[in-house]
């Protein structure tokens, strides 16, 4: 079962040390590991996706809430949350194969971002099957290299909501 952690953190050096090596030290795969600061610059959120048993989930989120720099832990499903992946790739194209790019790209509202005479480069921000998708397609085309962001999530909105 899979499982987005929204963990917000003291925007101070060594917090994803200490919360990766939390996942290490327990055999706890991370999927997904993103990190940014949110509107306050002393705070940064962490969005992990990992994947385990219902016994592991809670684990993490436990063992998650007992690290000092952790202000706060958010723990959802995907189907109860928005998530996206940014995603650029760089393909080799030539005349016989460039329309076919551009309508991949266009098919999959996948953005040209840069060109040159030989290579496209083509930006993606979906949902992550979905950037699985356009790798897919584009495999029959030369891909050059590809870099992608890990997941990031919020929860639905809902009218019950707290702050």
């Amino acid at each position: 079962m899979k499982r987005i952690y929204s963990v917000l953190v003291e925007n101070r050096s060594g917090v994803l040390c200490k919360v990766a090596g939390l996942f290490s030290r327990r055999c706890f795969n991370i999927d997904s590991l993103t990190v940014g600061e949110t509107d306050d610059p002393s705070v940064s959120c962490m969005t992990i996706v990992s994947t385990g048993t219902e016994r592991t989930i809670e684990q993490i989120e436990k063992q998650l809430n007992k690290k000092l720099d952790v202000i706060k832990v958010k723990t959802f499903h995907e189907n109860a949350s928005v998530s996206r992946e940014l995603m650029l790739v760089k393909v080799k194209y030539n005349k016989g194969n460039r329309r076919d790019v551009m309508e991949i790209a266009s098919i999959m509202k996948a953005e040209i971002v840069d060109m040159s005479k030989n290579y496209m480069m083509l930006q993606i921000c979906d949902v992550p099957e979905r950037t699985k998708l356009l790798i897919s397609m584009l495999a029959s085309i030369s891909i050059v290299e590809v870099a992608r962001t890990g997941t990031l999530a919020l929860p639905k909105c809902s009218e019950s909501e707290k702050n």
